[in-house]
Parts: C-alpha cells; structure tokens; sequence
C-alpha cells in the first residue's frame, strides 16, 4: 500500500497544538510517570489498610489479593435500572470478574458514578445538575480508584456526561492502562423523522399527551443507548476512534452473544496491558494530541454531538492539552461530513453500524490522510486495526476485515464522496461573543438569519410566548441567555426545538442564540450555542434588548448585532438564592462558582500550565 500522507490542515493544526500545549502536558506526563515508576501501591499497604481493602473478598481471591502478584483491576460502573442505557451493565461486574480471573488478574467492583439522563431532565430543574455531573462523576471515578489496590481499570459508561467524566477521572489516574466496556444501542424503534413530527404537532396543540406519549415510548422502547446520533452515540464512536474501546464494540447491540464475548475480551485485554504483563502504555500516554484531534476529526466527519465542543476540551484539559474551538473550526473546513443520522439524516446509529459503521469510517479517513494512524490502542498500536469487525465463529471470537465500500451510501460515504465537503461545525464571532453553531443538519438556505431579537432570561418563558401566538408571523433571533455554566449549570435548551421547527415551517426567518446548551440533538434551527462570555459574567448578551437586528451568519463565521451595546446596563439576571434551590440544585453553589468559560470546557477543574496564548485565527 503506497504511503498515505497527512492531510497538511490536519499536521498544521497538531504542530499548533502540541506547541501550544508543551508546558502543560510535560507537567502532567511528569505526575504520570512518577507515578507508574512507584508502581501499584497494593504491594506496600499496611497490613489494616490490606485488610480492609480485600475484606469482603472470598478465600481464593482474599488469599490472592494478600499475595499481591497478580493484577487487581478496578471496576467502575454507572449501572442504574432506570435508564436504559445503563440497565444492561447490571451483570457485568460477574461476567468481567470471571472473564479477568480466566486471563490471570483479579478484579473489584470499586465504585459507582452517577448516570443521569438529559432525555428525562429535558426541560426540568434536574437539568441544571446536567453538566456539573460530569465533574462530579471525574471526582467520582478518582475516589474509586483512590485506595491504592488497583493496577488497571474497566470503566462501564455510555451516555451524555458518563463517559467524559469517567475519561476525566481516569485520566487523575493516567499511570494506569484503562479499558471502556459498552453496553451497545437499543434495536430500531419508531424512525426518528416521526418522532419529531408527533413532536411538531404537539407543540402546535395538534395531537394530545396520549399520542405524543405513544411515540416517544415507541422510539425509546427497550434495553440500551437511544439510537439517535447525539451525545451517548458520539459518546460511543469517539472512544473506538481514540482506541479505547475493542474495534468493531461501541454498536452492538445489548443481550446479544457478539455483546457478551467482546464484553469478555475487553476484561482480558485490560489484564494484558498491565504492568505484570505487557506493560503496555497507560492511559495518560495514550491520549495525547494524535488521539485527541482523531477524536474532532471522527466528532466532524460523523455529524456528532456539539455538546463535545466542552467535553473534548475538558478531557483534552485533564491530559495537559490544550484544544481549542479554532482547532475545531480549522479541522471542520477540511474534514468531509460522510454520515447522514438523524438529527442531520433519516437513519439511526443501527442503520449506520450495518453500512459499515465506525470501521468504514476509520478507514475512508485514514486512507484521507485526515486521522492520525500512529497512535496507541488498546489491542496494540496502529489505528488501522480499527477497520476490522469482531464475528463469532463456532462461539469464538475473532475480527476480520471490516467493508472497504459503504453498504448504503445514504447513510454512509466514503471521503472521496462526502455529504459536505465540510464537517458542519463552525465557530462564530462578533460583539455578541464567541459561540458554536453545528450546520450539518442546518439547510443552506438557513444558515444566514438577521432578524430582530426576542430577548428570554428563561426557556419557559420563550415557550409561552410561543403558546400565547407571540411569536407567530415574524422573523426573529430568540437570544435566550443566563443559560450558561456560571449562571445556572448550562441546561440543555431542546425542549425548544420542537417550538422553534413549527416557526421556520411556517416560513418564518428563526435563529436561537443563547449562552446554553442545545444538545447532541441539535437540529434544522440555526443555534449559535455556547456563546461566551456568558451573560452571568456580564458577557454581550446581558446588554441585548427586544427588537436589535441580530445577525447570525453560520458559513461566514459571523455573530453581530446592530446596536452600541456599550453603554447599556445589563438587563436580568440569572436565578439566585432561594430561587437556585430545590431538586438538589442548592449544593452546586461552589460549582456555579468556580466553573469555567464554555470555551475551555466549562469546568470546574484547573487550567493546566500553558504557553503564551495564540492569536485567535482570523478569517475572511
């Protein structure tokens, strides 16, 4: 095969980013590997912490814990009955202790992370804990691995904030291998496009609870990951794109014998990687900036949750990189979109794994040159390996070469032949701020809106003016702010995206702006989302007033707005005191904070030590 160059988009920005990031990930590979030359401490407890440590432990085990040779891995799970994308890991932690002791370790379940579900939150206070979860979920994970017992981890976690919390936290932890175990997708239920037209109607008072409550059971109807393409789904394919997953795993369906036995394997090859065997390079070695923008490039190419525009950089953050939203929008010009599932098509992530999924997709962008091929895996180094696909012959499990060729060419393309030529996200500027809009699902023909502002300080009460006829026959810009991190946690928006369709159907001009969150589900609607500095922290929005002409250019990269904001005072205010209370919402006061901009992730964790600051890439 002749040598694939890198794309020169691609290598520039990686040359940037690993300039950029130099202090800051030496200072975190030096914590690392000052770690792993102290080795896995079980070895040196005394002997009251031991005990404690394998108490509960049966003989057998207890007595192999004691002698301290074999290796002990972590298990860490989110497994809650609730929710269906969880539900299925209620018989791992059996299946992967016997699975680890028949390739010669040991394991323990050492400890939970909580696993809540935006799809239930959508519109309620719970969704105010949304975000600050991931944080909680990163803490979570380091007291679990805290106890010095362990010498690798199996982290179980699929949906929105789970899994980048747990990389987070286990990246606190990067002087240890870690190997992501996932519970797959439910099967196909009701399409998606139907699902939002019952939606549709039912925000126009077309069609009653009992029809819209018929639909959404019919479309999330049983055991495993939603099947639309939003943040669990990207979830999914960007841990098998980073190699941290088993090739072929991240959509195979739950209760399935292809399920079990690479759930069983994933047990063996976290045994292979620790240091009394393989010794292969831990977690914190392999995610570094390869890894990293192979991660925005597989998010681009795929059509992926916008909500990762803060998770990427927030992980990015905790391996001591420092990823921008400019290496995003330079990736996003030269990275193709090459998959069309819903919200941007028809298809759902069931349709896309059967067109030849996650290992088609490595292989159209390698042969690209638009993914980094050298990096480290958890099956070995190349990232080409992940173009095959696990089988089972006679209950064996084996990988074989996954399709060369799309097997439905509209779900699926290869980079030769893209949807777009571009990966449909963009960032855009102006004196309203800095803010993401994600366009692959966006028509053309939409994606430049100037209309007069209709200014919100809260969703329910855009949606009543909705309901009211306020908003009927006019164009306008809704700029819904105090949404962001600081101000009240950066809930999530979409329960709008029902109201704002019925709007652009009618023919209306219809944009949203907001400094909030409007999910891996974003849509047709044009969203500048995520728009920094957030009105909380006295940022543009604060000053903007009903009826300023707001113009959001999503291709030229453009967010302005015909007023001398300047000298106005700002207007509103997010929720305070007693009326940030209730649901819990009182004991994230310290998040509201500390937590940072959306721009580096919206954390509440430290910066890590940078470089001079780039100048922000300026475009025509």
């Amino acid at each position: 095969m002749p040598e694939i160059l890198l794309h020169p988009v691609l290598a520039d920005v990686t040359r940037r980013l690993t300039e950029r990031s130099a202090a800051g990930r030496s200072a975190y590979l030096e914590r690392v590997r000052a770690a792993a030359v102290r080795g896995p401490a079980r070895g040196r407890l005394a002997c009251a912490n031991l005990a404690h440590g394998f108490a509960a432990s049966d003989p057998p085990e207890k007595a192999e814990l004691a002698r301290g040779q074999k290796p002990n891995l972590a298990i860490v799970t989110s497994y809650n009955d609730m929710l269906s994308a969880h539900q299925p890991y209620v018989d791992y932690p059996p299946v992967l202790k016997d699975a680890v002791i028949r390739a010669g370790g040991l394991a323990q379940v050492a400890g939970g992370v909580p696993a809540m579900c935006d799809g239930v939150t959508q519109g309620r206070d719970g969704m105010q804990l949304s975000l600050y979860s991931r944080d909680v979920i990163a803490m979570s994970t380091a007291i679990a691995l805290s106890h010095d017992m362990f010498d690798g981890t199996l982290l179980l976690g699929v949906c929105d904030k789970i899994v980048p919390g747990l990389l987070i936290g286990a990246l606190s932890f990067g002087h240890l291998p870690a190997v992501w175990v996932p519970a797959g997708p439910m099967t196909s239920g009701l399409p998606n496009k139907e699902k939002a037209r019952v939606r549709q109607l039912f925000a126009e008072g077309k069609a009653g609870r009992e029809e819209l409550l018929e639909a959404e059971a019919a479309s999330y109807h049983s055991k495993g990951t939603c099947t639309f393409y939003g943040t669990a789904n990207s979830n999914q394919l960007l841990m098998e794109v980073m190699g941290l997953h088993l090739p072929g795993s991240s959509f195979v369906n739950p209760g399935t014998p292809l399920r079990d036995a690479l759930t069983r394997e994933a047990a063996a090859v976290a045994v292979r990687r620790t240091r009394q065997y393989d010794a292969a390079p831990p977690l914190g070695e392999m995610v570094d900036e390869k890894v990293v923008l192979n991660a925005c490039v597989a998010l681009l190419a795929s059509g992926g949750s916008t909500n990762h525009t803060l998770h990427l950089v927030a992980i990015a953050r905790a391996a001591g990189i420092l990823l921008s939203w400019d290496d995003l929008a330079e990736l996003s010009a030269v990275v193709p979109l090459l998959a069309r599932v819903y919200p941007n098509g028809a298809a759902d992530v069931n349709h896309f794994h059967a067109a030849g999924g996650i290992g088609f997709l490595v292989r159209t962008l390698l042969d690209a040159g638009l993914l980094h091929e050298d990096v480290e895996t958890i099956v070995g180094r190349g990232l080409r390996r992940y173009t095959s696909e696990p089988f089972l012959a006679d209950g064996e499990l084996s990988w074989r070469p996954g399709p060369s060729s799309s097997l439905d060419e509209d779900v699926l393309r290869p980079a030769s032949a893209p949807f777009s030529t571009d990966g449909g996200l963009k960032v855009v500027r102006g004196p309203l701020g800095t803010g993401v809009v994600k366009t692959s699902a966006v028509a053309a023909e939409h994606r430049f809106v100037s209309a007069p502002a209709r200014v919100f300080d809260d969703q329910h009460d855009f949606l009543a003016a909705f309901s009211a006829g306020e908003l009927d026959g006019i164009d306008l810009v809704a700029v819904i702010r105090y949404q962001g991190p600081a101000a009240n946690g950066m809930p999530e928006l979409h329960k709008l995206t029902p109201a704002l369709g019925v709007l652009q159907d009618r023919g209306q001009q219809v944009a949203i702006v907001t400094d909030g969150r409007m999910s891996g589900a974003s849509g047709k609607v044009p969203a500048a989302i995520h728009v920094t500095p957030e009105a909380a922290l006295g940022g543009p929005l604060s000053r903007v007033r009903d009826g300023d002409l707001v113009t959001l250019d999503a291709d030229a990269g453009l967010l302005t707005v015909a007023a001398d904001l300047a000298h106005r005072t700002p207007l509103g205010s997010a929720s305070s005191g007693s009326a940030w209370a209730g649901t819990g919402r009182e004991l994230f006061a310290a998040f509201r904070a500390t937590v940072g901009p959306a721009d580096e992730g919206a954390s509440i964790f430290p910066v890590p030590a940078a470089a001079a600051p780039e100048v922000p890439l300026v475009r025509s």
